[in-house]
């Protein structure tokens, strides 16, 4: 029962106040039993993936939707639907223990409203799918706005995308080169009998793994023998392709994979300069540093206005990991469906136009810029790239892609391309 009223609080932060899951999620794990915790997430987790979805249905079953102080139930009743439709918790269970959280939310007059729809799902679930399914967005479980977009950025592909947004993520390892190969890991992996799924064919050091596990059955993770990110985020250290000697700047830095992938495949830089604008993310940089036994300049700062924290040497290299609608890691995080808003989009382009003009200043003439976001949008992508072209007469694209062009540049990498998260890079050469 606790668990139950538990994920529709979560809910509740996320979907009506705005809260992020991984902000609210742990705090709520932490007041339940630990054999819990990983139900709670599965409940948390699938209820924001097919919100839309469960909103549907609820609603051609409750004429008057519950409001104020009375809100959190209808949450729990999105929970306990969850259960039925999602899950294979036993039905029974799952509307018993679901009906019976009502009590721990307030919400014992409601008993018989959430017991009831609860059985009408249950007796009447292929009808009440059907028609709700007539709906797009309730049937591939997103936002009507992101539907749009998608639809016209990708008419071709914009189903496959929205699908694999709801589907569960890998878990991708990067190996850490200075410590040994990827072979001589794949050993230790299989001593310890994690079974492999695949390798990421661009690079030498991904490793997708055949099922997610906790961290510590990882072999010599705590010695700072890998790490764990996506295939797709790796490409970043790769695609930049730092020089011995050379001067670099990893600009939104935090949370520091990409920092630490830097240092550990070029480990003779003159140095490395990581900035970010949240103090607590940028501390989280110094914890992966220290776990990997490597070093960095951290700067607490905006990289939109550098003078505030540059040292005044220019660099060889800046990887920029811009401020990003994270429309292309849903499937990792399933509450920027709801956390995004339309309007977040054009003042993001913004920004990020904002951060490419003031490090292009920081950046020698000859120095490689890489422009990396999380988004699978061209707004801030392909159409953002262009328009710093079109503005900067010493930018000069280099394509990573046979198709590239000045006209359409960047790798776009769409979500389970190759079991990666979607990401997009665009690299640019200082003439």
């Amino acid at each position: 029962m606790k668990t139950r009223a538990k994920a529709a609080q979560v809910l509740f932060q996320v979907v009506e106040q705005g809260h992020s899951l991984s902000t609210a999620l742990p705090i709520a794990q932490q007041q339940i039993a630990a054999k819990d915790r990983a139900l709670l997430q599965e409940l948390c987790f699938g209820s924001l993936r097919w919100l839309s979805r469960l909103e549907a249905i609820t609603g051609q079953l409750i004429n008057r939707p519950l409001k104020g102080k009375h809100r959190v139930l209808h949450y729990l009743l999105l929970v306990g639907l969850y259960q039925l439709l999602y899950t294979r918790i036993p039905p029974h269970a799952a509307l018993s223990e679901t009906v019976n959280a009502v009590g721990l939310l307030q919400g014992n007059a409601f008993r018989g409203m959430l017991n009831g729809v609860m059985r009408n799902v249950q007796r009447n679930t292929e009808a009440l799918l059907t028609q709700a399914d007539e709906d797009e967005a309730a049937r591939l479980g997103h936002p009507r706005w992101l539907l749009a977009r998608l639809k016209r950025a990708y008419p071709q592909q914009y189903v496959a995308i929205l699908e694999a947004n709801n589907q569960r993520p890998p878990m991708w390892l990067r190996v850490n080169a200075r410590h040994q190969s990827r072979a001589a890991y794949l050993a230790r992996l299989e001593t310890g009998q994690i079974a492999i799924q695949a390798l990421d064919e661009t690079g030498d050091v991904g490793i997708c793994l055949a099922a997610p596990c906790d961290v510590l059955q990882l072999p010599g993770f705590e010695q700072g023998d890998c790490s764990v990110q996506d295939a797709a985020a790796q490409q970043a250290a790769r695609l930049l392709d730092p020089q011995p000697g050379d001067w670099v700047l990893d600009a939104c830095a935090a949370p520091g994979g990409k920092t630490a992938h830097l240092l550990e495949r070029q480990p003779a830089l003159a140095g490395l300069v990581a900035v970010d604008a949240d103090a607590e993310r940028l501390a989280r940089v110094a914890d992966t540093l220290q776990r990997l036994g490597l070093q960095a300049q951290l700067h607490h700062g905006d990289a939109s206005q550098p003078d505030s924290w540059w040292s005044g040497q220019a660099f060889d290299r800046i990887l920029l990991d811009a401020p990003c609608s994270a429309t292309g890691v849903i499937r990792r995080h399933p509450d920027i469906k709801w956390l995004r808003r339309e309007a977040d989009i054009a003042e993001l382009v913004r920004l990020q136009a904002k951060i490419l003009d003031a490090l292009w200043r920081k950046l020698k003439p000859g120095g490689t810029l890489l422009y990396a976001t999380c988004s699978v949008l061209p707004d801030e992508n392909r159409e953002q790239i262009r328009a710093f072209l079109d503005r900067t007469a010493d930018a000069r694209l280099v394509p990573l892609q046979a198709d590239e062009s000045p006209q359409r540049p960047g790798w776009q990498i769409l979500p389970g391309e190759q079991q990666m998260d979607g990401f997009f890079y665009a690299k640019l050469i200082k003439q």
